[in-house]
């Protein structure tokens, strides 16, 4: 272990844990202030004070213990959980159960569902999470180019019909790429072919539509949509996550998804939090369209780069890992963390800087980041 450990040290690609210390856009590490463009908060929540305090000065602490106690099937579930689910169902006008975490929902979904003779087709760039989930479940998989429907096409005309069931799967907004799926397209395939559609909208959660439902809200396609997962460790500045589905399908993930019988539930002071977030978010409009905003400006900007994507999640493509790790330290030289991504996260020769903007940053602080590339 310890040779491989070095090979892999020796190729820059050892991974550390670093002791940051959060504080709004900004952490610190070693004694060092930085603007943060590698956080997943993108309505800035996690740095909202007020909303802190508030939660705390309503929070009745003799209506719950603090831990969860056992799985939900044991002596775990709540009345926490289950007015969450309520209030979610009632956003969505569908059946949703929660998860601790959008692997713990990725990793349990599709083994649970699938059987032995259905064929899964995914999408090339599919978060590692829906990767091992894929792994788990005992069918054929095979993948199509990333957002090229018509290779997706191809696959389905070859092989759709000699399996029991199809599951098409995809992201909504693709973390490495920042690039957005056509659901409505990928919808319309999955009719034509009779296939089940899963989409993981974890980096579209809070920040998608007027309501920050995600994509399929904003498009009207959740009823179209078999299984839509959103993720809470992001946007939603807490923790868990949830499957949209039908009254069926939740009380068969209820029965078969391993990830929710055999794990703790999450504590429901957890939970009373993420009720409390998502309260809020479906009324951030204004945070929605600044982060739109910035994110069109400093796209704008940096126009000149090998950027990828349309979202604000921004990729900056170096290709070589050294050359990724050098404007890393630049940027950082700067007093901007935004970390290297590197293979085996993204392809060979695709190594990106992702910068990752908020609703709580400035157009001055994201003209910060254009100029630390440049400078």
């Amino acid at each position: 272990m310890l040779d491989r450990l070095k090979d892999i040290e020796n190729k820059g690609l050892l991974r550390e844990l670093k002791l940051l210390r959060q504080d709004g856009v900004y952490l610190e590490y070693n004694g060092k202030r930085y603007l943060n463009l590698s956080s997943n908060d993108y309505l800035g929540i996690a740095g909202i004070k007020d909303f802190q305090r508030e939660f705390f000065a309503e929070l009745d602490t003799d209506a719950f213990v603090m831990g969860a106690l056992s799985s939900r099937l044991l002596t775990g579930n709540n009345e926490c959980a289950e007015n969450l689910e309520n209030y979610l169902s009632g956003l969505y006008g569908k059946e949703c159960l929660v998860y601790n975490s959008g692997y713990h929902a990725n990793v349990g979904i599709l083994p649970a569902v699938v059987e032995r003779n259905d064929l899964i087709v995914a999408d090339r760039l599919v978060h590692a999470s829906i990767i091992d989930g894929i792994r788990l479940c005992n069918c054929e998989m095979k993948r199509y180019k990333h957002n090229d429907y018509n290779d997706l096409e191809r696959i389905l005309e070859q092989y759709a019909g000699k399996y029991k069931s199809v599951y098409i799967v995809t992201e909504s907004i693709f973390s490495m790429d920042g690039d957005t799926a056509n659901l409505e397209r990928l919808v319309e395939i999955k009719d034509r072919y009779r296939a089940k559609l899963y989409v993981d909208e974890a980096h579209a959660f809070g920040v998608a539509g007027e309501s920050g439902l995600g994509c399929a809200h904003h498009l009207r396609l959740v009823h179209r949509i078999e299984y839509l997962v959103c993720t809470l460790g992001k946007a939603g500045a807490s923790e868990g996550a949830f499957v949209v589905c039908d009254a069926v399908t939740k009380r068969w993930l209820i029965n078969k998804s391993r990830t929710l019988i055999f794990t703790t539930a999450t504590p429901p002071v957890n939970i009373l939090w993420t009720h409390f977030v998502i309260k809020r978010i479906v009324n951030m409009k204004k945070e929605r369209e600044h982060l739109r905003q910035i994110t069109e400006r400093l796209r704008n900007k940096l126009a000149g780069h090998n950027i990828l994507g349309d979202t604000h999640i921004i990729p900056i493509v170096t290709g070589e890992n050294d050359k990724c790790i050098s404007l890393a330290a630049k940027m950082q030289s700067k007093g901007i963390w935004a970390m290297p991504v590197r293979y085996p996260s993204v392809p060979r020769g695709q190594a990106r800087i992702r910068l990752s903007l908020t609703a709580a940053m400035s157009n001055e602080q994201t003209d910060l980041v254009y100029e630390s590339v440049l400078a």
